[in-house]
């Protein structure tokens, strides 16, 4: 232990070096006479640390005033900025809760027929329908949005429909995906959905699917004209259109169910046919 006189004659407490002032120059430690920047308590020679606050020993009286200032702008700082926060989430909400539309919903909760996205009445509950009749309802919708879209492609897009039916048409695929067996009506409902959504190629899989097992059915051959002319074949849309007005007259006499469902699509393709 260094004694007292030691202290007196200029030797650090700390280091035994000879020293002056108020701190050694070796080791920067406390001589006798040190005091505390922040509180002006005397330092113990060779304490590192005020006993009282706690300040470095040496700290100046401008970095002292810089860490406070910190210290006490922090706590203001994290409370605006959380604030902030608080007011975005809220304005956010309140944001959405206006301009929701159906397309949040869960699956269960699709627009019904005639209604537009925003639809004023409540959407029909499909949870209690069978697979089948929840893909049919599916394709209908999407159908509707399709017809929309081709009589104004502009104001359509303009609406934000576009991704509402791009939506629509990955719910009706998946939709149809569950279905067992995946007959005719199943595949050339898929078929649709993937031509209206873009996606031909996907279309014409599901038309050859169909004409593997059935040459005549007419849901593949206007399946396989529209999803070849889709994808820029010319001259594969226009021979399943031949196939297609040679095979009508026999396979409209077999009034299979998918014919009736789609009779329209039939009666349209079929007058579009004769026309090229």
């Amino acid at each position: 232990m260094t004694s007292p006189t030691s202290q007196s004659a200029g030797v650090c407490p700390s280091c035994s070096l000879p020293a002056s002032g108020r701190f050694c120059a070796n080791c920067g430690s406390t001589l006798a006479g040190a005091t505390c920047s922040a509180c002006d308590t005397a330092i113990t020679p060779g304490a590192k640390f005020c006993h009282r606050c706690g300040t470095p020993a040496g700290a100046s009286r401008a970095r002292i005033r810089e860490t406070r200032g910190l210290t006490t702008a922090l706590p203001w700082a994290v409370a605006g900025i959380a604030l902030v926060a608080l007011i975005a989430m809220l304005a956010g909400q309140r944001f959405n809760a206006r301009s929701a539309t159906t397309l949040d919903a869960p699956l269960n909760a699709l627009p019904q027929a005639g209604l537009d996205d925003r639809g004023t009445r409540a959407a029909p509950d499909i949870s209690n329908m069978s697979a089948r009749e929840r893909a049919s309802r599916l394709f209908d919708r999407i159908m509707r949005l399709a017809e929309e879209r081709d009589r104004d492609s502009t104001l359509f897009a303009a609406a934000g429909k576009e991704d509402s039916l791009q939506l629509f048409a990955q719910m009706g695929i998946q939709a149809h995906m569950l279905l067992e067996p995946r007959d005719a009506d199943v595949r050339y409902d898929m078929g649709r959905i993937a031509e209206v959504a873009g996606a031909p190629r996907l279309a014409r899989i599901q038309a050859d699917s169909i004409l593997s097992t059935s040459p005549t059915h007419l849901l593949g051959l206007l399946l396989a004209a529209k999803s070849s002319r889709a994808l820029g074949d010319t001259a594969a849309a226009r021979s399943f259109e031949r196939q297609l007005l040679t095979a009508a007259p026999a396979e409209q006499r077999r009034a299979l169910p998918e014919y009736e469902s789609h009779r329209n699509d039939i009666a349209v393709a079929i007058e579009l046919a004769k026309r090229r």
